[in-house]
């Protein structure tokens, strides 16, 4: 591997990254880790993709990990990630096997890549009490006139906007001045997928999680004790299909608002991918549309001619 101390995998929604890295993983006798800031929670499955018979290559259960370590309704955050990420990432290491790091929560990945100093921050029932009653756009707006890292992926309801400022205005006043983590030596691999065919395979995947029962999902989780707040704070699917149940959104309505949410999500994700190739980090990317072989292929030429 001449090397490299892990492999990424990353793209945006629908783009297959979660298939193609266990398939890679088989090949390498590989274990991997996930880099989505969502898949974390325990029964959250349809709506966040999890999709965990991709983790079962031609009869071989791929080992995972970071998945389904939370329960609904805890909000878990990229400094506890970046802990528990190095925490199995030397398990895996300390078993002689190599790491596959995949997912598409850019700021969690990030993190872990270049060994960002993270600071565990506290609430700020001030500066949460003055940006009440703000809409999302305004939110955005406030963090937007941030210079540090901060998570605009997956900011796409108001209370995590004001997580995202609460995070930066500490920072703005607390960062540290060194990194507790090294920098990680990594093959990073980007899902290059059409911006047509993402589109036309996450409005497909919308309709079939909903037809898998992701309203039932969310009822069961909501029945389970978890308050409608917090479940619409974990944006996208467990938002809008939170609104419906509770009656203020229509079927017709959430669905249609949801797939434009995913859309915009996912042109996000792209954003970010994109801002992490001008922050100095190397992304050889794949055509998603080749077959697994031919991508796996690829990837070992460019493991292999690492200097």
């Amino acid at each position: 591997m001449k090397g490299y101390e892990l492999i990424t995998i990353i793209g945006p929604t629908a783009s297959g990254k979660t298939s193609f890295a266990a398939a890679l993983a088989a090949h390498l006798d590989a274990e991997i880790i996930s880099g989505d800031s969502r898949q974390i929670y325990r029964g959250m499955d349809i709506g966040t993709g999890k999709d965990l018979s991709d983790y079962t290559v031609n009869g071989k259960t791929i080992p995972y990990h970071l998945i389904d370590i939370c329960e609904p309704g805890y909000k878990y955050n990229v400094f506890e990630y970046q802990h528990d990420f190095h925490r199995v990432f030397k398990e895996i290491q300390s078993r002689s096997k190599l790491p596959i790091l995949c997912g598409g929560t850019g700021m969690y990945i990030e993190a872990v890549l270049k060994g960002y100093k993270l600071l565990d921050v506290p609430e700020n029932k001030k500066l949460r009490e003055s940006l009440k009653g703000k809409t999302l756009v305004e939110l955005e707006e406030v963090l937007a006139s941030y210079k540090t890292l901060h998570n605009k992926t997956d900011v796409d309801s108001a209370q995590r906007a004001i997580r995202a400022i609460e995070i930066e205005e500490f920072y703005k006043h607390s960062a540290p001045d060194r990194n507790k983590y090294d920098p990680i030596n990594s093959l990073i691999i980007g899902i290059d997928i059409d911006r047509e065919l993402r589109r036309n395979k996450i409005s497909k995947r919308l309709r079939d999680r909903l037809n898998e029962g992701m309203i039932d999902e969310v009822q069961r989780i909501l029945n389970n004790g978890v308050c409608p707040d917090d479940l619409i704070y974990y944006g996208l699917e467990y938002k809008y299909v939170t609104l419906y149940i509770i009656g203020k959104m229509s079927y017709e309505n959430m669905v249609n608002e949801l797939e434009i949410a995913i859309h915009q999500f996912a042109k996000r994700q792209m954003t970010w991918f994109r801002g992490m190739e001008r922050r100095g980090f190397s992304i050889q990317w794949i055509d998603a549309t080749l077959p697994t072989e031919t991508k796996i292929d690829q990837t070992l030429v460019l493991l292999n001619n690492k200097k």
